[in-house]
């Protein structure tokens, strides 16, 4: 038998879009928007790609270790997808293979940075958010570009930044992490607050203009680095045929 999974999701994955919107307003209010009450030795940073024609998801999980910034593991998953591509639900489509990523390694955690946004979403469940609930874990959501919200442009050095505003609530950060390049839009998903989100991004991130977890993430993801996410897919194959 194997180990019993660490994530329980406390809902089902295959759900109506209409279904999907309630639960994300209920979930919400479960969030926590606070400072991290724990010191971060190991980061990890996910996200997902799309493999035959759409069909297939596939996720992918890098373990950087900190301040180092190494990567010590990695690992890709792959699952049919079986949520329509809705914006404001993306969770709904990707969360299920990304857990399955972060089940493979080989320790927790302390920190969690996605590709996507944390409670800069209309109803303040981006992906990071959705997913810090589902693993009770420390998460912040960096996004290339603004889902909602209104802001003004930050100064042009590496840290300048501005606040991300909707309907009066402050949802995030516009975050330059390169001088004159273009800012991220980062904010809190749980477990975290906005300066933690402006600490760790900026902690994080070296030559280029995304965190370098979430850059490595990012290729493992989208293919770029095929001879590993081919292996990585036959290995997967390999544990899950029939002996």
């Amino acid at each position: 038998m194997g180990a019993e999974p660490r994530f329980t999701p406390p809902h089902a994955w295959t759900v109506s879009p209409e279904e999907a919107v309630a639960i994300q307003r209920e979930l919400r209010r479960s969030l926590r928007i606070e400072p991290l009450a724990r010191d971060v030795r190991w980061v990890a940073a996910v996200d997902t790609g799309f493999a035959d024609q759409g069909a297939t998801a596939r996720a992918a999980v890098v373990l950087f270790s900190y301040p180092e910034l190494e990567c010590v593991e990695s690992h890709l998953a792959f699952q049919p997808v079986r949520f329509p591509y809705v914006p404001g639900l993306l969770s709904f489509r990707e969360l299920p293979v990304v857990l399955e990523a972060l089940e493979r390694l080989s320790r927790l955690p302390d920190l969690i940075v996605c590709d996507g946004q944390g409670i800069a979403h209309p109803r303040r469940l981006g992906i990071a958010a959705h997913l810090g609930l589902v693993t009770d874990l420390p998460t912040i959501g960096v996004g290339k570009s603004r889902l909602i919200g209104q802001h003004e442009e930050p100064g042009d050095e590496k840290g300048d930044w501005t606040p991300l505003l909707h309907h009066g609530e402050r949802i995030g950060s516009v975050l330059r992490t390169r001088s004159g390049v273009k800012p991220l839009f980062v904010s809190p998903g749980h477990r975290s607050d906005h300066d933690d989100a402006i600490q760790w991004v900026l902690a994080l991130t070296t030559r280029y203009r995304l965190p370098e977890p979430i850059r490595s993430a990012d290729r493992l993801a989208s293919d770029r680095d095929r001879k590993r996410a081919e292996a990585a897919r036959r290995k997967t194959a390999a544990a899950t045929s029939p002996h």
